[in-house]
């Protein structure tokens, strides 16, 4: 197993991302995808960390800066959401709503284009991706998307960009040789079922970007995942790449529910539900409280059997999302009433890695590393 950077050195690594240099060394080289593709069934070497939307706990989620940062403090993949814009261009948002997530509301030649429009489902009102030119989306920035639990974030509201498909592809491949370690892309499609009905689909997309890139073949270090289901079985016939199916909490996966189909998402991690999704998937990425619920207090219980029963259907699992503040952890684990105050991450991550999982989708990818590290050297 690879060791992982002290926290000294990942410290040391964050300021330096902030300057764009590169350190002399980092973590060693790994084995890029470490099989995970080629062969569905066969788990992961070691327990990659997923930086979710970047490293969203430190900078404005899904900016390059973001994505850079996380890779430097030690993280396997950088996780953009994919939407699109109106001329076809890949590009990484939260929600194709960009409102809360740009300085879009200050620009007032695109005041017009506010609007409500119905999301799987739902209304939301706001501005909109795919109603933008990526030339009208260059002239935005990035926002903090949380403020009231990250304001720290918001010292760099309004400079960064937001990122297409191809340049976070162009950076991983950059951060690679920089760091002489393979730092991997784990896209997602957002909701896939809402652009396909505007005619934007966005897996014909992804398909070329991956085939551009030639990132189509088993070895890629590329997942990647999607909320729907039948999106995904569709990809597993045209990419090579390994696929992840995601589980909510609750609820259902959007296609299920324009189709009819009365399955849920409880449905999907039941032994049954693991079979199926081992036929067109490689992994699955639950909500965490699926692999350890919480009582009716917020406190951590007893793990389910999910990681073991998807690993009995060759399933690698990365459940999602690790955060440090108290707003995101167990009661058990808050240490003050202040939302915005770290309390024990290293406790749950401790909790968690012990069920087996194969990874984690983290805000911190420091955390995150530093905890994996400590566990594979017990």
């Amino acid at each position: 197993m690879r060791k992982r950077l002290t926290v000294a050195a990942l410290s040391a690594l964050a300021v330096l991302a902030t300057t764009g240099i590169a350190p002399a060394t980092a973590a060693g080289p790994t084995s890029g995808a470490a099989g995970h593709a080629a062969e569905r069934g066969e788990q992961a070497d070691d327990i990659k960390v997923v930086a979710h939307r970047g490293a969203s706990g430190y900078r404005p989620e899904h900016t390059l800066a973001a994505y850079e940062l996380a890779a430097r403090m030690g993280a396997d993949y950088i996780e953009p959401d994919l939407v699109t814009t109106k001329d076809g261009v890949l590009v990484a948002r939260h929600e194709p709503e960009i409102g809360g997530t740009t300085d879009v509301a200050e620009h007032p030649e695109f005041a017009d284009r506010k609007t409500t429009k119905q999301v799987d489902g739902k209304p939301m009102t706001g501005w909109f991706a795919e109603d933008f030119t990526l030339a009208e989306l260059k002239t935005l920035r990035a926002v903090e998307r949380i403020p009231e639990t990250r304001p720290h974030n918001t010292i760099y509201d309004g400079r960064f960009e937001i990122a297409t498909f191809q340049e976070i592809i162009d950076l991983s491949e950059r951060l690679s040789r920089e760091l002489g370690r393979d730092v991997g892309v784990y896209p997602e499609l957002k909701h896939p079922t809402y652009f396909q009905q505007q005619d934007r689909a966005l897996e014909p997309l992804l398909v070329d970007a991956l085939n551009r890139n030639g990132l189509n073949k088993s070895k890629s270090n590329v997942y990647v995942q999607s909320f729907e289901v039948s999106n995904l079985k569709e990809l597993s016939k045209q990419v090579r790449v390994p696929l992840v199916q995601l589980v909510d909490a609750s609820g259902a996966p959007y296609d299920f529910v324009e189709s009819g189909d009365p399955r849920t998402y409880d449905d999907l991690v039941t032994p049954e539900g693991l079979k199926e999704i081992a036929s067109y998937a490689s992994a699955v990425g639950p909500e965490k409280s699926r692999i350890i619920p919480t009582d009716d207090e917020g406190n951590l219980t007893e793990p389910t059997t999910l990681v073991d029963d998807a690993h009995d259907e060759g399933l690698i699992v990365h459940p999602w999302t690790f955060r440090a503040e108290n707003e995101f952890l167990p009661t058990d684990l808050q240490s003050s009433d202040d939302p915005a105050d770290y309390g024990d991450i290293f406790a749950e991550y401790e909790a968690f890695l012990a069920t087996g999982i194969d990874g984690v989708f983290a805000d911190h990818s420091d955390i995150a590393a530093e905890a994996i590290r400590t566990f594979e050297n017990k």
